[in-house]
């Protein structure tokens, strides 16, 4: 990560590139938009509204989510899908938002790196795994070939 890059503009293009490579002009999105776009669950939207990680407007039972929603789900989706806790998204948001101090970038900066190599030992003991189930095939299809 550039140190002359703001946590916020440093989310912002995690958000714009790593989700959603195409950028709507739209500014008022309905639930349904929002979950079939990220293919998600209309009760995953309101959770994420619950937990105070969203914040759509209201016009009377509807909820209206702004391009902002639509990005902070952006940046919620991507910290989940890479593994991280409710706690630590909020944590990020809290940088998004402007609110962090330098000592909550750095910390979130050794989340992402920690993320990044606990996902490293995975591929790698997946990888090792698949390479395990190949050789037992070969083993299986020489044995049968052989009978």
């Amino acid at each position: 990560m550039e140190h002359n890059m703001t946590a916020q503009t440093m989310l912002e293009e995690i958000a714009a590139t790593a989700l959603n490579p195409h950028n709507d002009s739209k500014e008022v999105y309905r639930i349904g938009d929002l979950a079939r776009e990220f293919n998600v669950s209309l009760r995953t939207l309101r959770f994420y509204e619950d937990r105070g990680l969203i914040h759509p407007n209201r016009a009377g039972s509807t909820r209206l989510y702004s391009n902002e929603d639509r990005t902070r789900l952006t940046v919620i989706l991507l910290a989940k899908n890479v593994g991280f806790s409710l706690v630590d998204i909020q944590e990020i948001l809290k940088i998004y938002d402007g609110e962090g101090s330098d000592s909550d970038l750095k910390a979130i900066h050794a989340k992402f790196k920690t993320q990044l190599d606990a996902l490293k030992v995975q591929k790698f003991e997946i990888e090792s795994c698949i390479s395990d189930l190949e050789q037992a095939l070969k083993t299986i299809n020489q044995r049968s070939v052989n009978a």
